[in-house]
């Protein structure tokens, strides 16, 4: 244990010789635990939940990976609903082993007229898969009109990288995180898929913009002949939570490193994001470095980058009067931390500040309900849903 310790410092060590902007914060060290919260479990009776949004009368919906929706109401959880569509997944009856399934969820914000509420989940088999962006209505105990508005149209195989998370913004339209499709040996066109997240004709390492219909915006930046239509940003491995400030309008993104090296992002429309070109993960086992470079001219660092193990997935700017003393800070939920990291000042990574709500389970989602109350799901055969309520 110990060489592989020293192994891993000496290789940390070099990545922090190496010329780096001031614009990154590196978290290393152990951070200290908030204070001043407890713990309430609603339910713990989730299959392996993946995402929560919520109606307008506080009721929430809930994905379960292996392909079912269950409704949480007045403190209690519904039955299971079937998602209408097969979904890939490592759970009971799928097909893929891996990281696929029924991911995210997102109630339409004009749903109250449409009905429309939206799901991300991968399709295939083991040899060929692919993230889709799909809606559906809830008509008592079914969704029905269930129609597929996205599809990536390049299969690949494995059961890794699919994203995928859902963000609408106040335009109307959404944004998709689409996975970089998977760790080596996984290739493209013989060469590392993940590669393909530098490359704007394909979906592989992208946010997308779409329209609630699934087309496209006109208004969508530009990246000229060749690329890919409903491109937003590009240059992720691989986003699993994205929320907009609802304060100042600045969109957030965390998304997985390989091993080490994750990330919290401030996105902007049209910029490349430097997976796997500029990054400070290392590849898994040999843990040899994936690039040279922990940054690039025209690539946008990130604002935190963790070398410590944090597997981010969900995350939230949280904006509510239960916790003052968080206003504006990033939640980001970690499945291997198993915690929330709670990080202050985000924006200048100089002053950043970071402590952690400890969870002691894998974190898949956060969430603010309508009365701005703080929610959490974790990722496990009897998966919680918990409410993080304030004490003296």
């Amino acid at each position: 244990m110990k060489s592989i310790a020293l192994t891993t410092s000496l290789l940390f060590s070099a990545f922090l010789a190496l010329p780096l902007s001031a614009a990154v914060h590196i978290s290393e060290a152990e951070v200290e635990d908030e204070t001043g919260f407890e713990l309430e479990v609603l339910t713990n009776k989730l299959h392996f939940p993946w995402g929560i949004d919520w109606f307008k009368d506080g009721s929430a919906i809930i994905t379960e990976q292996a392909g079912t929706v269950r409704i949480f109401r007045d403190g209690r959880l519904g039955p299971a609903i079937d998602f209408p569509a097969e979904v890939t997944t490592g759970g009971p009856g799928g097909i893929t082993r891996g990281q696929g399934g029924l991911m995210d969820v997102a109630v339409s914000p004009d749903f109250d007229s449409s009905g429309w509420l939206y799901f991300t989940y991968s399709s295939g088999d083991q040899e060929a898969n692919r993230t889709e962006l799909a809606r559906a209505k809830l008509s008592r105990d079914s969704l029905v009109d269930f129609e597929t508005i996205w599809r990536n149209p390049i299969d690949k195989n494995g059961g890794q990288h699919f994203g995928s998370r859902i963000l609408f913004l106040p335009d109307g339209t959404l944004l998709l995180s689409v996975g970089d499709g998977g760790n080596p040996p996984v290739s493209y066109k013989g060469d590392a898929i993940r590669k393909q997240a530098q490359n704007t004709a394909t979906p592989f390492g992208k946010v997308l913009r779409l329209n609630p219909d699934g087309s496209i915006p006109s208004d969508n930046p530009d990246f000229g002949s060749g690329a890919l239509p409903g491109l937003w940003t590009y240059g992720h491995r691989n986003i699993q939570g994205i929320h907009r400030d609802p304060e100042t309008g600045q969109i957030w993104a965390n998304e997985h490193g390989a091993f080490y090296g994750d990330e919290i992002n401030l996105l902007t429309a049209g910029e490349n994001y430097g997976w796997p070109a500029a990054t400070f993960s290392v590849n898994y086992g040999v843990k040899t470095k994936i690039s040279d470079h922990t940054e690039l001219p025209g690539m946008i660092s990130p604002k935190i980058t963790w070398l410590r193990r944090h597997a981010p997935s969900g995350l939230l700017i949280y904006r509510g009067n239960e916790f003052p003393k968080w206003n504006g800070a990033v939640f980001s939920g970690g499945l291997k931390s198993e915690d929330l990291r709670v990080v202050k000042n985000a924006e200048e990574p100089a002053s950043i500040i970071e402590t952690r709500i400890p969870i002691d389970r894998r974190v898949r989602d956060i969430s603010l309900s309508p009365e701005g109350a703080l929610y959490v799901l974790t990722d496990h055969k009897n998966g919680d849903l918990i409410r993080i309520t304030p004490v003296e």
